[in-house]
């Protein structure tokens, strides 16, 4: 029997995404597995940026700050979805919702405006390359990756906040296996029409911002490329932008899905799945992107590879 460890009565009830049969035991080893993987590479990343010389530039600078935010979200939401899938426990104190709450909605609105962040230093590198050291300088790109943090951060206070301000009815059962802010509020003992307004508003604003301004720099490298009269200069462009363009496009995709979408058209068991991908399985997605399709990254992965294998070569001589 499964024990909710709600003694107090003010926890909430974390349904979860699985249970406990065969099938659902083998979706709970790849989801630890991926959460490892994801971690690691993500770690790893970061390290290779800062590392190696060549990484020390205002793109990569940006895409360890991707790294980042992906490393604390799985950290926020699966260490507690693992334990207490092994615990056979499921609940969670409102302290804990919250927190959960404010860094989820803070490290997707600073995704938002990283990735829009990225879109402007592919913009200036293609459309700009003799200005680039000038127009992407390192102030800038501090300010940007600041002010990312800092609107995502603003953002989840604000939901954290209010989200928790209302009265909850019992049994507290959140249909998910984190605790989300529109699953949360489903469960008040109030009307929370105006606050699902706003809420909604406020993530069509988050998104809408930053894509347009995705799309604005991306049509203008558009314009610069079909003016290129060498093919393979039209190649490296588009090999370029393309890691950006496959984490934006994974990103966006999901986010629309989830929290866009009219909410007539909501269930309960696809917003979960999709969220899963989301947290779980698109964070290993980016490093492998960045690292398969560009070859700065590689170069510098073989580099670091070649200096690990001949320092264990020389302890392996030496011993």
């Amino acid at each position: 029997m499964e024990n909710t460890n709600d003694t107090t009565g003010i926890n909430f009830i974390l349904l979860g995404l699985l249970n406990y049969t065969q099938t659902h035991l083998f979706f709970f080893s790849v989801v630890l597995m991926t959460f490892l993987i994801s971690l690691m590479s993500n770690i790893f990343m970061i390290m290779l940026i800062h590392m190696d010389s060549r990484l020390c530039t205002p793109m990569y600078f940006l895409l360890s700050q991707l790294s980042l935010m992906d490393v604390i979200l799985v950290l926020t939401v699966v260490p507690k979805m693992v334990s207490n899938y092994l615990m056979h426990i499921r609940s969670i104190s409102p302290a804990g919702c919250g927190v959960q709450i404010f860094l989820f909605v803070t490290l997707e609105g600073g995704e938002c405006f990283l990735l829009a962040a990225m879109a402007y230093d592919r913009y200036v590198a293609v459309c700009h390359p003799l200005r680039y050291p000038i127009l992407m300088n390192q102030k800038l790109c501090l300010h940007m990756t600041a002010g990312s943090w800092l609107l995502g951060g603003v953002d989840g206070l604000m939901q954290a906040g209010v989200t928790l301000s209302f009265p909850y009815c019992h049994p507290r059962e959140i249909n998910h296996f984190f605790c989300e802010a529109p699953s949360l509020v489903r469960l008040a003992c109030t009307d929370t029409t105006i606050f699902e307004f706003f809420m909604y508003v406020c993530c069509v604003l988050m998104l809408l911002i930053p894509v347009s301004f995705i799309l604005a720099s991306y049509g203008l490298i558009l314009i610069t490329v079909l003016r290129m009269h060498s093919a393979a200069a039209r190649k490296k462009t588009f090999a370029t932008c393309s890691s950006h363009l496959a984490v934006v496009g994974f990103f966006y995709g999901t986010i629309i899905f989830i929290y866009v979408r009219p909410k007539s058209y909501r269930s309960a068991a696809h917003d979960k799945v999709v969220s899963a991908f989301y947290t779980i399985f698109t964070p290993v997605l980016n490093p492998l992107i960045y690292s398969v399709r560009n070859k700065e990254v590689k170069g510098a992965l073989r580099k670091w590879l070649e200096k690990y294998f001949q320092w264990s070569l020389q302890r392996a001589l030496l011993a």
